[in-house]
């Protein structure tokens, strides 16, 4: 009978006798990675998942400092983002083993965004919307946090990015103009991953809740724009293929809209109590009642915060010491 250790260096030793045949599948945006092959003639199949990042101190201290390669993909105001290779062995675009990106100078916002927290699922009511929200929302805008936006909007950068945009003129923003560019978490080479974002450059339509029964066609004329050009850029994807959603909450007040391929894994930011589809939001303003000025402000909308962020602490926690129902907890 053979001993645990034998068994184990039994099992190690199959692993570098694979030889590969076949590409079969990359999914989980390219981390996971299934491939046909044989070993000793016999067939087998390697799954290549990464596994996550080490949590020790000395360990992520040193990646910052010890990457291989590292290319900008682009930058614009504090945002920067890169491929990078952490292993010495052929370093290139290629096997770049990193997305990598960095926001600098970063805010206290910006900290709690990213830190673990908790999640409370919360109702926001017209009224929670007009007397809470709202003034929220403006306060945001107000404190300059669009500047990003406005660059790309009003062509000061990323204009080498940018795969469609109606006729610009600088010195006349188009009330129904838009743009569609990658956006910074897609590593622009995996087309299962294709994360794009179109950006409106009229300044009125903060978030899905600006939208009425009137901005239908213009949104129906997005949304074929969007998808025509997608398709074109990357002949290999089909209309079939791509979804397109809004975030409620955004991250920012600016109205955009997010093109991702069908096969990008749900992840949070596509769960639901964040992401909305544009189709369905579309349905909904054509099902309201009232005139054209009817639209998305009438409706109670659910959706996810972490306990960090401001909307919380601000806004929806004070409501439910106070003996509101505008949260459970997840």
């Amino acid at each position: 009978m053979s001993t645990q250790a034998e068994t184990k260096a039994k099992a190690e030793a199959l692993v570098p006798k694979f030889k590969f045949e076949k590409l079969l599948n990359q999914d989980q945006a390219g981390r996971r990675t299934s491939l046909l092959g044989t070993i000793d003639s016999l067939p087998a199949l390697l799954i290549l998942e990464r596994a996550p990042f080490p949590s020790s101190p000395n360990y992520l201290a040193s990646v910052p400092t010890t990457l291989q390669t590292l290319k900008n993909l682009g930058a614009n105001d504090i945002y920067h983002w890169y491929l990078a290779n952490s292993s010495s062995q052929n370093p290139s675009d290629e096997t770049a083993d990193l997305k990598i990106n960095l926001i600098h100078p970063c805010t206290e916002r910006h900290i709690k965004k990213y830190s673990k927290q908790g999640v409370r699922l919360v109702s926001e009511t017209p009224q929670i919307y007009l007397e809470r929200v709202r003034p929220y929302m403006q306060a945001q805008r107000d404190a300059g946090r669009l500047n990003w936006v406005f660059n790309i909007v009003e062509g000061r950068t990323e204009v080498e990015d940018v795969i469609y945009r109606t006729p610009f003129d600088a010195a006349s923003l188009n009330e129904e103009g838009f743009l569609l560019l990658p956006d910074l978490n897609w590593d622009r080479q995996t087309l299962d991953a294709l994360h794009l974002l179109g950006l409106v450059e009229r300044r009125d339509i903060w978030s899905l809740r600006d939208l009425k029964k009137k901005h239908i066609p213009w949104l129906n004329h997005m949304k074929e724009k969007f998808i025509e050009a997608t398709t074109k850029v990357y002949p290999s994807i089909e209309a079939d293929q791509l979804k397109l959603y809004v975030h409620y909450q955004p991250t920012y007040y600016h109205f955009h809209i997010h093109i991702v391929h069908v096969q990008l894994e749900a992840g949070a930011t596509q769960a639901t109590g964040k992401a909305v589809g544009l189709d369905s939001i579309i349905s909904q303003l054509e099902t309201m009642g009232g005139g054209d000025e009817a639209g998305m402000d009438r409706t109670t909308m659910s959706y996810t915060l972490g306990e960090a962020s401001d909307l919380w602490v601000e806004v929806f926690e004070p409501l439910k010491r106070a003996g509101g129902k505008a949260s459970q907890s997840q």
